[in-house]
């Protein structure tokens, strides 16, 4: 059993992942102190929707979902690598930007963009997968030095990634969103390269409005956007970036409620279909679980 940061994960026969997405949520790779109603409903959805989406594109871990907020899933051996796809210059891209660095992740960004502005193609600026602590910003040359993928692996990876993102990012302008920037976590099974976990999440991802969205560029203002983003901008203008000696600023039942709410219109916004929130306690979860898998022959 492991405990994430957002999910809680299972090795069932050591042949299967049982992942259970929590209320929880982390910025600055620190878990904050309230939950968020609805929030691992939300999650586990749109990750299920958007697996099922994507499927004839690359192989993935998803087997089943029992429960709103459970998968059930093909355990893989993981490549320690968080693979980062960009097409707009936002977020920890355009922090680094903004201070004037021009090299991210081995890749050279053009002089002159502004935030939000696309970028001339998508382009993947990897991290480390950090178990604990921070992920780090690596690049390409260093994933293949220090031997967290062959070249080969590296290269399939990069492809699947760019393909994933493209269809992410046409699924998302069918609802009115633009697709941002997104984070992929790829594995091995049976020799293969199998996509794990989350994809075009909230917390994964980050999606605009896409009315309006070339107009506030021109007139230099933000971009509407519905991710988690707005959460870790509330903590740097409280002083936290996950810092040693920082302190997580507290979080009032009014910006629950507003962050809960903003997952919600996520979901809806970007699968077309009314959110229905179900009361998920722990022992009903958990018989869901139990009947799915003795189904497939295994036991919790």
């Amino acid at each position: 059993m492991k405990f994430g940061k957002v999910r809680d994960v299972y090795t069932i026969d050591n042949t299967k992942l049982v992942m259970i997405a929590s209320d929880r949520i982390s910025a600055f790779d620190v878990i904050l102190p309230r939950l968020i109603p609805y929030k691992g409903q939300v999650l586990n959805s749109i990750a299920a929707y958007m697996l099922r989406e994507t499927r004839d594109i690359c192989p993935n871990w998803l087997i089943a979902t029992p429960a709103p907020n459970s998968s059930i899933g093909y355990k893989c051996q993981p490549f320690k690598i968080e693979v980062v796809v960009r097409g707009n210059l936002c977020g920890h891209a355009w922090r680094t930007y903004s201070d004037g660095t021009r090299m991210l992740c081995g890749v050279l960004l053009p002089d002159g963009l502004k935030e939000s502005d696309y970028f001339p193609e998508a382009i993947i600026t990897p991290s480390t997968k950090a178990d604990t602590g921070h992920d780090e910003d690596i690049s390409e040359e260093e994933i293949l030095r220090q031997g967290l993928a062959t070249e080969d692996e590296w290269n399939q990876i990069k492809a699947y990634a760019l393909k994933l993102f493209a269809r992410g990012k046409k699924l998302a302008f069918k609802q009115g969103l633009i697709l941002a920037d997104t984070k992929y976590e790829f594995g091995k099974r049976n020799g293969e390269i199998v996509l794990m976990d989350e994809i075009h999440t909230p917390d994964s991802s980050r999606y605009f409005y896409a009315e309006g969205f070339e107009e506030r560029q021109q007139r230099g203002e933000k971009q509407k956007q519905l991710s988690k983003e707005f959460v870790r901008e509330w903590l740097i203008q409280n002083e936290f970036m996950g810092k040693e000696g920082q302190t997580v600023p507290e979080m009032s039942d009014e910006w629950v409620e507003i962050i809960s709410n903003k997952y919600i219109e996520l979901y809806e916004k970007l699968t077309g279909q009314q959110f229905e929130p179900m009361q998920l306690d722990e022992e009903t979860v958990y018989r869901q679980i139990v009947a799915a898998l003795n189904n497939m022959g295994s036991s919790f």
